[in-house]
């Protein structure tokens, strides 16, 4: 058994959740407390009873929040929830100080198996790619489909633009830099995030703007903003570092469930170069390149990442139906 594989659990207690954190027209917040680490779930009412469950797992630094456009978009497809990560958007840190891949994935299938949601439609921005292909690897039975965007999967030449990010993971970095960004306003701060993430960061309007910016100061203020992200970036690098089975490339190979990878042309933070390994790696893929994305398509493109979930769906449902038995067929 894999170290993320965890026995079902039950949740101790699911409460509504009421804080300064921006809910979009339709979605609710809710906070799901777990053995050893508490949740916030992001989640829109599906429009129609039945629909099958998706699971939105962000990037580093990101939050469920990265998911809102997307799921708008897919709620007459799947009934979608959004998870904020352990120490990210407003999950508490883990108990047990756990950044790492396996750690977050851990966080993930710990809520699938309490709530009894799977087999879902996992979907994993960066950071949340890795996690998620963890466990789809580890944990098939709990996905349904796998949709990677931009995933932080290990390259063995990063990009120039990458290298202070994975910086972040260094002992000592992150004090350096809240020393040394003390005076940079909460706006300079996102102009340099949205100018790192997006193709064309003139695609964020000015409300989406100072929604970011909003956010900003309130995670600013939370005394574990740094470590979150420098003990997440440190866990980035250290699964860039596992072979065998628990190497990242490996565990894409033993992918079982359909799966779409969007690989942005213009991503300063994953190598574009990586979209060929990558569907060669996955045994059931299919590659999105687009030319005009960066880091985060589903923010940038939502509508072209919709209507490419939607192609995947329709083929994992007709594959399903070549699967199922005539009548009377069988012994």
């Amino acid at each position: 058994m894999s170290s993320t594989e965890l026995p079902s659990v039950p949740p101790t207690s699911v409460l509504p959740k009421a804080k300064a954190v921006r809910v979009a027209a339709g979605e609710r917040l809710r906070s799901v407390g777990l053995p050893g680490v508490t949740l916030t779930i992001r989640s829109r009412p599906p429009a129609r009873e039945g629909l099958p469950p998706a699971l939105f797992v962000h990037g580093l630094g990101g939050s469920s929040q990265n998911w809102s456009e997307l799921m708008e978009r897919l709620e007459g497809v799947v009934d979608g929830e959004a998870v904020d990560l352990p120490g990210f958007g407003d999950s508490p840190p883990p108990d047990d100080g756990d950044y790492s891949v396996t750690g977050h994935a851990r966080a993930v299938i710990r809520h699938l198996d309490a709530a009894g949601r799977g087999p879902v439609h996992l979907f994993g921005n960066s950071l949340g790619g890795a996690v998620a292909t963890r466990v789809a690897a580890v944990r098939p039975d709990l996905v349904r489909t796998l949709t990677l965007i931009s995933p932080a999967l290990p390259e063995l030449r990063v990009q120039r633009t990458a290298v202070p990010t994975i910086l972040i993971g260094l002992p000592g970095v992150a004090a350096l830099l809240t020393r040394t960004t003390g005076k940079w306003t909460a706006e300079q701060r996102v102009r340099g995030v949205l100018a790192l993430c997006y193709g064309d960061p003139g695609r964020v309007t000015p409300e989406a703007f100072g929604y970011a910016v909003e956010e900003l100061e309130r995670r600013l203020r939370l005394p574990y903003f740094w470590d979150a992200m420098a003990r997440s970036a440190r866990g980035i690098v250290n699964a860039y570092t596992l072979g065998g089975q628990h190497g990242l490339w490996r565990q894409a190979e033993r992918v079982l469930a359909p799966t779409l990878l969007i690989y942005g042309a213009r991503d300063q933070l994953v190598g574009y170069r990586m979209a060929q390994k990558a569907a060669r790696s996955f045994r059931h893929s299919r590659l999105l390149s687009m030319p005009d994305a960066g880091h985060v398509a589903m923010m940038e493109y939502p509508g072209t990442v919709a209507a490419a979930f939607r192609e995947l769906l329709a083929d994992a449902e007709r594959l399903d139906g070549d699967r199922t038995p005539a009548p009377g067929a069988g012994g």
